[in-house]
């Protein structure tokens, strides 16, 4: 869907949308920027300033793992954003509450073979669903080990395990047990046993704390 450039009066009205409801505000103070590799950075939802600052230091690729509808304010200026500095934008949709389908599990793991280093990978807040990604990176294509990986699922970039998000770990946590039964291989696992919605019904992780994070800052 094609769109005609924002007017001002259009992108005054979103930069004000990012600021406030978006909780844009806040991430001019703190945008919870950090390395994953040499390859792969992650971060929360950049301003059009942030992504200028990107392009200055290199960076090739965004990949934004939020909404990519056409008419959102929000998308629509970092699409403008990315096409005015020369920046690859990729959109691919992941939640925080929730759990992909198996077929795009598996395109999470192979979306790397197609993007142009260096990456700056970001969601809304930079805890959960990039915390997911770069899991399935490091593990799948970039060859750590999972225990290991999964530190990219941590308090330190904002995710509570025992909020609702922690539904996110409880993906890998229940690979890993599988594949310690039978020694299963991912993608197999992935495509033959592995059921999005039984795993969320088995999953208990909210907690008075996580509910309360999960409402401030309005987890997507």
């Amino acid at each position: 869907m094609d769109l005609p450039p924002l007017t001002g009066t259009e992108r005054r009205r979103a930069l004000w949308k990012l600021a406030m409801a978006d909780h844009g505000i806040f991430r001019q103070i703190y945008l919870n920027l950090h390395r994953v590799d040499d390859r792969v950075w992650r971060s929360a939802q950049p301003a059009p300033w942030h992504l200028t600052r990107f392009k200055d230091r290199g960076f090739k690729t965004i990949l934004n793992l939020r909404s990519s509808t056409p008419t959102n304010p929000r998308y629509r200026l970092e699409r403008e954003a990315c096409d005015a500095l020369g920046l690859e934008l990729v959109s691919f949709n992941v939640m925080s509450r929730s759990l992909l389908e198996p077929e795009r599990v598996l395109e999470a793991v192979d979306i790397w073979n197609r993007l142009t280093p260096p990456i700056l990978m970001h969601c809304k807040s930079g805890a959960d669903r990039t915390g997911f990604m770069s899991t399935l990176y490091l593990w799948q294509y970039a060859g750590v080990p999972l225990p290991q990986a999964t530190g990219q699922l941590s308090w330190r970039y904002g995710h509570i395990r025992r909020s609702k998000t922690g539904v996110l770990d409880y993906f890998f946590e229940r690979y890993a047990a599988r594949n310690a039964e039978t020694g299963i291989g991912f993608r197999d696992w992935v495509s033959n046993e592995y059921d999005p919605t039984a795993l969320k019904a088995e999953f208990r992780g909210s907690s008075t704390l996580g509910d309360i994070a999960d409402t401030l800052l309005r987890r997507e």
